[in-house]
């Protein structure tokens, strides 16, 4: 019994679920149970957890292309950026703002506008992976330009969009659950079998751990790094999509803005090391929950939302800690001292 303790406590993903579990306990208190209340509505569910799951879909699809990106080593900053070109393009398609000719075709418009998530991700990882450029500033570069391109798309305006079809990607209901939750599943899904059904996972760790002995031992680090980036790119587009659907229409000035904050954040809390290596998307998809959890809380409490980026630091600041091997040194190095006071 204590052999399977350990070893479902050595679980990447055990101690956040245990976090947002707690943390959703505490919410169920607070409320009086309240908080996990839900009813049935034409056959849809509705709930502050369901508001939870829907409204971190966003998060949960950044941090499964992040939790790639971090695992190799580097990071990406732009994602908020990417997500408010994509959604600017669907809804100046969808519009008819731009290529008229399409006549406003939702298909077309989700197509173009993941192609172009593709392609910003793909220029981040030529960037990073060709040009040599450090991580956080080659994605400086699209995180700062990114939001320009979308104004430039949408002639510096608010463009609102009335199809239902491009709403259904925010606001549609499949089986009693929001349709962005089949959308996160379908992907966390895919990237995950990848990974554990190929080579590539090993070869991502690789990279992360030490890409000088990763090229010495066969596996062709820059190509990887590309890929990586790419589908991160795609990840923030599909994103920004929800979002623009959510709010029918897009706001290029706020759609994903400080969002990439919260998406390595939601990796970290799902213990990725920042430095590289080892890496756990369904970690990090309780991780997304856990910062969107908070965030939900905060609101229902009716605490002022400023308290919630004070919440994130700490998080960070605690995530920081832990994975210094130093201060987990001193730590350790302080009780056995006071231990051995106490013995004598």
């Amino acid at each position: 019994m204590n052999s399977r303790l350990k070893k479902l406590t050595k679980c990447q993903s055990f101690w956040p679920l245990m976090v947002l579990l707690a943390i959703l306990l505490v919410n169920g208190v607070v409320s009086g149970g309240a908080f996990f209340q839900m009813r049935i509505v034409d056959g849809h569910l509705y709930g502050r957890l369901i508001d939870i799951l829907r409204n971190g879909s966003k998060l949960m699809l950044l941090a499964t292309g992040m939790t790639m990106v971090l695992a190799t080593g580097g990071t990406d900053i732009s994602v908020g950026s990417v997500m408010a070109i994509s959604g600017a393009i669907a809804c100046s398609v969808v519009d008819g703002r731009i290529l008229s000719s399409l006549g406003g075709s939702v298909t077309a418009a989700v197509l173009i506008a993941v192609l172009a998530g593709v392609l910003c991700g793909a220029w981040n990882g030529l960037l990073v992976s060709k040009i040599k450029i450090q991580p956080i500033v080659a994605t400086m570069i699209l995180m700062v330009a990114g939001r320009g391109i979308a104004q430039l798309i949408t002639d510096g305006k608010i463009v609102t969009v009335n199809s239902d079809a491009y709403y259904f990607i925010n606001g549609g209901y499949i089986l009693g659950l929001p349709f962005p939750l089949f959308i996160v599943g379908f992907f966390v899904l895919l990237i995950m079998l990848f990974t554990k059904k190929t080579a590539f996972g090993l070869f991502v760790e690789s990279t992360g751990c030490n890409p000088v002995s990763s090229r010495f031992a066969g596996i062709n680090v820059d190509r990887v790094k590309l890929v990586i980036y790419t589908f991160c790119g795609a990840m923030a587009a599909i994103a920004g999509l929800i979002e623009s659907a959510g709010i029918k229409g897009a706001d290029c000035n706020n759609a994903g803005l400080m969002i990439e904050m919260d998406a390595i954040l939601a990796v970290a809390i799902g213990g990725t090391s920042l430095a590289g290596g080892r890496f756990s998307i369904p970690a990090s998809i309780v991780g997304a929950l856990i910062i969107q959890s908070i965030t939900t809380s905060v609101y229902a409490m009716g605490v002022a939302p400023e308290v919630t980026q004070v919440v994130k630091a700490l998080i960070v600041v605690a995530i920081c800690l832990a994975q210094s091997k130093k201060f987990k040194a001193a730590v350790a190095a302080r009780l056995t001292s006071r231990k051995a006071v106490s013995a004598a």
